[in-house]
């Protein structure tokens, strides 16, 4: 800060400086930036108070070097303003530390990544406060450098000349990730970043700036602590047990977001984090369990209210007491959620809040609460332990009411109302208790007119390609990270459109023969209706011949047989079985030795397949799909379900075309959510397919077929069988891999019309 009374002086260097230590240290500094002259003594005066007196030279000797560097005032300003923070947090000597950042800055000065100075030197208060350690601080330094020399490029490929297009979106993040990974779990995100997107720099922004959704997916799994996906089907078994609810349960990010959230209850379900981290001795799944407890309970027990007449303060205050109801209810149901409640509900001190400096209404809230949970608190106000008694009074033989919660709410804030309560300056230390929810579902608005969806327009169709279904996305495995890519592939469903249906009558004229031989078959594995069950206790129908033998044992004296009754029971076949066709552009070739393309074919065999099931009453549906980039993976319905083999599936199967490539694995997985929906015994996917999962987005071959072997094993776990005949004579080499032991090559491709029936009849035997 200049003296005052002293003109701007075009020369900085001639600055004076408020006190006399800091003009000979802004001498020693030798700058002639204004900006860094107009804060210099503020910055020295911070600087002294945690700088040892011997080190400050030292200190100053690396702001004179940074602000030499020739990238402006910034690095120097951010330097000064930063570095007494590293040392305050970190409390290790500078002895210690300042030697490293000046190799990294020097190493990033002499490439062409000399702008990330100014962001390494940014971000450093940050990082150290999560590092805390100069061991530490090494490594992050070394892996900044790292990631500085593996992304960046050259133009002959012997000498790095291009800066990296991701270091700065890098170093603006390290302080956010490191606060929910390790620097070893940071590592391993950069490591796979630079191995996915090395080679496109667009995408290494988008990654490295937390913009795509493999970035995010990646740092999940890197993240510290309990999983919500490690432990999410015991909590749903949980939920189910104990309180009969079977409420999907959804996670929601806590890395990605600045604003702490809580649980929820939604429309579709049971909002909780997507990480826990162990907290005062519980550990993470018992905060789960505590989360999900606290909202069953509210489901339970609360009822909405009219949020419209109310203030902020009292719907506060509303919230904190229903909340305390829950957990009182809670505890008389399942007493030894005690221990993990108290453990996770803050007791702040009872005068830890000054009344005439901040609001301390949210403050007295929780005082109150804990007192209404805790029989062994220590508080003393009058006015806590008259509401704290009033509080158990209500409860006392009963389960009590929201609106009566309320009412006693209400009565509080009027009783214990501070001017203060009106201050902006509020009161957060030790007042979060995490395992609530946010008390949504509590409230109703009467008053529309304010929500967000009524400001957004509605979205127009710009193409034919929008029209319709909106996409279902789907995750992709990546073999690399071995770790999923959520919602990576769009997958549009249609019903097919439709042909002519006579097509379909000719080519099943044209196999005649075929048909005849497999009705033959079908009459064989045709289901009976009703099976007779002779001696039954109880029955539709006297068993005659049994009654009579009945009747004489009873003359002649002997025990009679009792069971002489008929019943019937249903012998039907309980199966659903899905055809998926891929319908890829390599099947318009044509078959050697024949004009006939590979699709014409296929169609016989579809043909003749949808006429046998339809002779075997099986429940069956046909789909084709294909390919173009992740963005858009087409499903066609052919027939459904419930569809009878009639003119309309015919003429959708007389117009399939092909086109377009095959992501088999995004196909697989949609047919497999529509088999996951039939409450049969038996349920089978049966994939015809002439090639390799492949894409236009893909250039690693094993990509999609690791996707497509996942996509299998997520079907076995629901439960779905798979079945792959493919028309590739070179399948061998990569088929077993996805299918395990549920595959057939087909050799010999003109008699598909033949095997395919073939192949479903031994499926489904």
């Amino acid at each position: 800060m200049a003296v005052p009374g002293i003109r701007n002086i075009a020369d900085a260097r001639q600055r004076l400086m408020a006190n006399p230590e800091s003009q000979t240290a802004w001498a020693q500094l030798d700058c002639g930036f204004a900006a860094v002259a107009d804060v210099f003594d503020e910055c020295y005066a911070a600087a002294k108070r945690v700088i040892a007196a011997e080190e400050l030279a030292d200190f100053l000797e690396a702001a004179r070097v940074i602000g030499k560097l020739g990238r402006g005032a910034e690095p120097l300003l951010a330097f000064l303003e930063h570095w007494p923070n590293v040392v305050d947090v970190t409390r290790l000597p500078q002895a210690a530390t300042l030697p490293l950042l000046m190799n990294a800055v020097r190493s990033l000065q002499k490439s062409p990544n000399g702008p990330a100075v100014t962001p390494l030197l940014q971000t450093l208060g940050a990082v150290t406060g999560r590092l805390r350690s100069a061991e530490a601080l090494q490594h992050y330094l070394t892996l900044v450098l790292d990631h500085a020399q593996r992304t960046a490029g050259s133009i002959h490929g012997f000498q790095i000349t291009q800066p990296s297009p991701s270091l700065a979106e890098f170093l603006g993040q390290t302080p956010r990730l490191l606060s929910v990974v390790s620097l070893a779990g940071l590592k391993r995100w950069m490591d796979d970043g630079i191995r996915l997107h090395g080679a496109h720099p667009e995408h290494q922004r988008a990654y490295f700036s937390l913009a795509a959704a493999d970035s995010k997916a990646i740092l999940q799994r890197e993240r510290d602590g309990t999983l919500f996906t490690a432990v999410e089907r015991r909590l749903s078994l949980t939920l189910a047990a104990l309180w009969q609810d079977d409420s999907q349960l959804i996670p929601y990010s806590t890395a990605f977001s600045e604003i702490r959230q809580q649980p929820y209850l939604a429309s579709d379900g049971m909002r909780l984090p997507d990480a826990l981290d162990d907290q005062d001795g519980v550990s993470g799944l018992a905060r789960y369990r505590a989360m999900l407890a606290h909202l069953a309970g509210h489901r339970r027990w609360s009822q909405p209210l009219v949020a419209d007449n109310w203030s902020p303060l009292q719907r506060m205050a509303v919230e904190t007491l229903e909340d305390a109801r829950i957990d009182t209810l809670l505890l008389r149901r399942f007493p030894g959620l005690a221990p993990t409640l108290l453990a996770l509900h803050p007791q702040p001190a009872e005068d830890a809040c000054d009344p005439l400096e901040q609001n301390c209404l949210r403050h007295r809230l929780i005082c109150l609460s804990r007192a209404c949970l805790d029989a062994r608190h220590d508080y003393r106000n009058p006015l806590l332990l008259e509401f704290a008694s009033k509080f158990h009074a209500l409860l006392a033989g009963s389960d009590a009411s929201t609106p009566a919660i309320a009412d006693l709410a209400l009565s509080y804030v009027a009783r214990s109302r501070q001017a203060s309560d009106q201050f902006a300056k509020v009161y957060f230390t030790n007042t979060a208790v995490d395992y609530r929810d946010d008390n949504r579902y509590l409230w109703t608005f009467i008053e529309a007119g304010d929500e967000e969806e009524c400001f957004t327009p509605a979205p127009s169709a710009t193409s034919e390609e929008v029209i319709g279904l909106p996409p279902r996305h789907y995750p992709e495995w990546d073999c690399a990270t071995q770790n999923y890519r959520p919602e990576w592939s769009a997958v549009y469903e249609a019903l097919h459109p439709a042909g002519q249906a006579a097509d379909i009558d000719r080519l099943l004229e044209k196999h005649a023969v075929l048909a005849r031989q497999l009705k033959r078959l079908l009459d064989l594995l045709k289901p009976q209706d009703r099976v007779r069950l002779r001696y039954q206790e109880e029955g539709s129908e006297l068993d005659l011949d049994v009654a009579v033998r009945a009747l004489v044992d009873l003359k002649s004296g002997h025990l009679p047989e009792s069971r002489i009754n008929i019943s019937h029971r249903t012998a039907g076949r309980d199966i659903s079985v899905l055809l998926l066709i891929d319908l890829s552009q390599s099947l318009n070739e044509t078959l050697p030795g024949s004009s006939q393309s590979i699709l014409d074919t296929a169609r016989e065999a579809v043909a003749l397949l949808g006429w046998a099931i339809d002779q075997l009453g099986d429940a069956c549906a046909i789909a084709g799909f294909h390919s173009n980039t992740r963005h858009e993976v087409r499903y066609h319905h052919i027939k459904g379900f419930s569809e009878a083999w009639d003119d309309s599936v015919k003429a959708r199967l007389a117009a399939v075309e092909a086109g377009w490539s095959t992501r088999m694995g995004a196909a697989m997985r949609h047919a497999g959510r529509l088999l996951t929906a039939r409450r049969t015994e038996k349920r089978i996917l049966l994939v015809l397919t002439d090639g390799e999962p492949a894409d236009l987005d893909v250039s690693d071959p094993h990509y999609l077929i690791a996707d497509t072997k996942k996509a299998v094993e997520e079907l076995s776990t629901a439960g779905i069988s798979t079945f792959c005949l493919s028309l590739d004579p070179k399948a061998d080499a990569y088929v077993g891999d996805i299918f395990g032991r549920n595959w057939r090559v087909l050799d010999r491709l003109e008699r598909l019309p033949e095997q395919l029936p073939m192949v479903y009849l031994k499926l489904t035997r």
